[in-house]
């Protein structure tokens, strides 16, 4: 995936850090699916589907909904007429979205190489950069975080240890119970121990 990025800067969200050398690029892009988000915080139609993508984005990879975040890695491909604009919608999302720098032609590049010709689009790509889907704004739309099963399964990311959001209740559940099943654990082994010296001790008195 860092060869579509070879040569290229990408920024991190709300910092001023550059993801740039192929090492760092190959870091944050490895064994991922990569969603390439064409769009712009001044379009009507993206500003109903960010905040949906921004949930599907943090319900796959924060952990207060998931045990462990998937392997996904978003870069936004800006529409936006100025820098402050572009800026400004970054701020809102979540941090661990990359961004190609504002003005960078290599926005261009993207559009063409994927064929965007509106927004907002949703690139999906395998690690190798193959295309799973070439806008997957609907998808998205209709089955939410469950879509990136199918993506996974495609992609055949090494590592297929996640736990999707519906999934988040029962782990929860498992989550609070275990340290009190744990200590239950603990202290019923001690009475037992107890117990049993207190066996010996009487049979030694008899």
């Amino acid at each position: 995936m860092a060869a579509l990025f070879t040569g290229k800067i990408l920024m991190a969200n709300r910092e001023r850090d550059e993801v740039e050398t192929e090492r760092e690029l190959g870091r944050a892009l490895e064994n991922k699916v990569l969603l390439l988000y064409f769009g712009s915080g001044q379009c009507p139609r993206c500003r109903q589907f960010s905040p949906l993508l921004k949930d599907f984005f943090v319900r796959l990879t924060d952990e207060f909904y998931v045990e462990r975040a998937s392997q996904l890695v978003l870069v936004y491909v800006s529409r936006d007429e100025t820098q402050q604009q572009q800026s400004a919608f970054l701020r809102t999302m979540p941090k661990r979205w990359l961004a190609v720098p504002f003005g960078d032609a290599f926005k261009r590049e993207l559009e063409l190489r994927f064929g965007v010709s509106e927004v907002p689009a949703v690139v999906v790509l395998k690690p190798n950069g193959e295309v799973i889907a070439g806008n997957a704004v609907e998808e998205i739309r209709r089955l939410g975080p469950a879509c990136f099963r199918n993506w996974q399964e495609a992609a055949e990311l090494v590592d297929r240890n996640f736990l999707l959001a519906e999934d988040f209740d029962d782990w929860t559940r498992r989550s609070i119970t275990d340290p009190i099943r744990r200590l239950k654990y603990k202290l019923d082994k001690k009475t037992e121990a107890k117990n049993e010296e207190r066996r010996e001790e009487g049979e030694e008195a008899s």
